[in-house]
């Protein structure tokens, strides 16, 4: 097959079958440039989501074309996928949210560009909030319809759909994001997330799940080979609730997971809900990370759509980040069992003898007094 193919399946009848059929016969890696006269939304996504790089609309117009192949071209020479075994092992990191909004998302993709961009291990990052994922919006992406196909069609998955439907980031990073409608609800078992994890091992050296808490009841296999679960945690009752119940499930569901506690978007003592030492007793465990809240930063990292470690290089509030992203890769290399202040020690969801959590941080209403 050539490197650079294009195709005018302008006389076909079933253009899409014809691509699919085109598909079984090139060679992997093979880039194929179609055109037509249809104008339509759905057939473009559809080519596209079936493996082609682009499609024109005819007729063709100079700029476009040119504009095109240029793509290719840079797609071609880029690194492959399949050049990124080495004999290190794979390192696979799942970042969970206590509550909505205490930035596991943007977490796990400062994770994933310090593991690409800084630790030099090629790295895709895997968002499973198939309807309002931000994985590929916090890096200005466009997210594709890799992942929906994925769960669509299962036995697609394999090391070629790999190739084809991850959207690359840079030379060492790549995402795996979707937006589905939001009234389409995912009707799936986890086993096309399980088989995604599989492909993207044998592909990339390291794997950032941006993983929603519900998976965790909802699919909980998905972490079978997970060797690192970072929790992405805010110092509040609720998160403190949840935290709970967070450590306990991997306890008694996922022991050979490494679990890292990392409390985010820290502010002022004063400001604080619930302060550190309370927190850390309420879960019975050290909190591992503290990520300071720096608004300007965060701010100017959703506008330039770059992860909030690349745009902070050199500020200190980063560092906290950066020596995550070792300690994760550390553990991935060693292949320890048991993380020192990391371990998982909670002692569960036992009743606690009445006591609300509020009593465990001896938080008081006042009392009128009697007249």
């Amino acid at each position: 097959s050539p490197n650079i193919l294009s195709v005018a399946p302008s006389e076909s009848g079933a253009p899409l079958n014809d691509i699919h059929a085109l598909a079984e016969v090139c060679e992997p890696g093979t880039i194929v440039i179609a055109s037509g006269q249809v104008n339509d939304v759905r057939l473009y996504r559809d080519l596209v989501a079936s493996g082609i790089h682009d499609y024109l609309l005819k007729p063709l117009n100079p700029d476009a074309l040119r504009d095109a192949f240029a793509q290719a071209q840079a797609a071609l020479n880029a690194p492959k996928l399949a050049e990124a075994g080495t004999d290190r092992p794979h390192c696979a990191v799942a970042v969970i949210g206590t509550r909505g909004g205490a930035g596991a998302s943007t977490l796990a993709t400062s994770l994933a560009w310090l593991m690409g961009e800084r630790l030099g291990r090629s790295t895709a990052l895997l968002d499973l909030d198939v309807h309002f994922g931000t994985g590929a919006l916090a890096l200005d992406l466009e997210p594709g319809r890799g992942l929906t196909d994925a769960i669509e069609n299962p036995s697609r998955i394999d090391g070629l759909f790999i190739e084809r439907a991850m959207v690359r980031a840079s030379d060492r990073l790549a995402v795996l994001s979707a937006e589905a409608p939001i009234h389409s609800p995912i009707m799936t078992d986890g086993a096309a997330f399980y088989q995604l994890q599989e492909e993207i091992r044998t592909a990339f050296e390291c794997t950032v799940v941006d993983l929603p808490r519900s998976m965790l009841v909802n699919h909980p296999h998905l972490i079978t080979d997970v060797q690192v679960a970072v929790l992405a945690t805010e110092l509040t009752l609720a998160s403190a609730r949840d935290a709970i119940r967070i450590l306990s499930w991997f306890k008694s569901n996922a022991p050979q997971t490494q679990v890292i506690v990392v409390a985010n978007k820290i502010q002022q003592a004063a400001v604080l809900e619930i302060s550190r030492k309370d927190f850390e007793g309420s879960i019975e465990r050290k909190i591992d990370f503290m990520l300071p809240f720096d608004a300007k930063l965060a701010s100017q990292s959703a506008k330039l759509g770059k992860p909030l470690a690349e745009v902070g290089k050199g500020n200190k509030g980063i560092a906290p980040l950066v020596d995550l992203a070792q300690r994760i890769a550390g553990i991935a290399d060693s292949g320890a069992e048991e993380a020192g202040p990391g371990k998982t020690k909670g002692k569960g969801e036992k009743p606690r003898g009445g006591g609300s959590l509020l009593d465990k941080f001896k938080v008081r209403m006042p009392v009128k007094a009697k007249k």
